[in-house]
């Protein structure tokens, strides 16, 4: 079976039409049609129905269409990973973050590639868990950081854990609910303020209310919600809002004394499990080894 025998195919599937798909192609209508031929005899059967003027799929065009496509785009980024190998290049990577993962990695990996490899061009996207991941079947983006909890396996995803990361409580150091109880803190005292929280999954939720019971079902508890986290933890440290989600995110208020972590009278004992996803057998591009190293090493409590 011949490449471009596949990707004229592709051509004449998107245009609906000879004459367009050849123009498109830089070729003749004549040597479009023998190609379409050619891949026809492989498959051993008509791809597409002539019909006049229009030109209809067959089910066996239909079901070639995808897999053809995959076939070339992992071609075409195959040969450009080698080029960029053989002049000591690393290409270049769109990765999409969930709200925690972006909190703590955005800036720290643009700094880092900005100052160790200037000249790879790099993209980051926010957005939900579901769009990302339309966004990474459409080869959109090439690989995601988000809680896991918040997608389901399949077939064409690979999976990759690479952290547990534990959830809890955060405030502004002069919240009066410290000194208040100071040693230890119930949640009904807490539920007197506002709880900052980007949207949690279902099985965050489950684990509340059991946790806590349904006074914690964070459809009810939950006020201020936002997917940008460093946007909460701004307003939790200029109000009496309380940060509820990835500890790990509020690191540099920690660290600065801005922000504490609440002792709770009854822990919060969840978890945020962070991974990253890519396509599987996509293959993969020169730069996601440098990616892989960085999030193994910044991701942590």
């Amino acid at each position: 079976m011949n490449l471009r025998h596949l990707e004229h195919w592709l051509a004449l599937a998107e245009t609906g039409s000879f004459s367009r798909a050849a123009e498109k192609l830089h070729i003749t209508q004549s040597a479009l049609s023998r190609s379409i031929q050619a891949l026809e005899e492989d498959l051993g059967g008509p791809l597409v129905d002539r019909v006049g003027k229009k030109n209809e799929l067959t089910p066996l065009g239909r079901s070639v269409l995808e897999r053809a496509r995959r076939i070339v785009h992992e071609a075409r980024e195959l040969k450009q990973g080698a080029t960029l190998l053989q002049r000591g290049g690393l290409g270049t990577l769109r990765v999409g973050l969930g709200s925690g993962p972006g909190a703590m990695l955005m800036t720290p990996w643009l700094v880092y590639m900005a100052n160790h490899h200037p000249t790879v061009q790099v993209t980051v996207s926010r957005g939900s868990t579901e769009l990302q991941l339309t966004q990474l079947r459409d080869r959109q983006l090439d690989a995601l950081v988000v809680d896991l909890r918040r997608v389901e396996a399949a077939p064409d995803l690979k999976i990759e854990h690479v952290v547990d990361m534990r959830a809890g409580f955060v405030c502004r150091r002069e919240h009066p609910v410290l000194q208040a109880h100071p040693r230890g803190v119930p949640l009904d005292a807490l539920l007197s303020y506002p709880i900052a929280s980007i949207q949690l999954s279902q099985e965050v939720a489950r684990l509340l209310v059991d946790h806590y019971g349904p006074q914690a079902n964070p459809a009810q508890m939950t006020t201020l919600q936002c997917e940008d986290i460093a946007s909460l933890l701004d307003v939790v440290g200029q109000t009496d809002a309380v940060y509820l989600g990835i500890v790990g995110a509020a690191r540099e208020g920690l660290a600065q004394g801005r922000l504490v972590e609440l002792q709770m009278r009854t822990p919060l004992k969840g978890q945020a499990r962070l991974g990253l996803i890519t396509l599987a057998g996509r293959t993969e591009l020169p730069i996601m080894s440098v990616f892989r190293a960085f999030i193994q090493k910044h991701l942590t409590d």
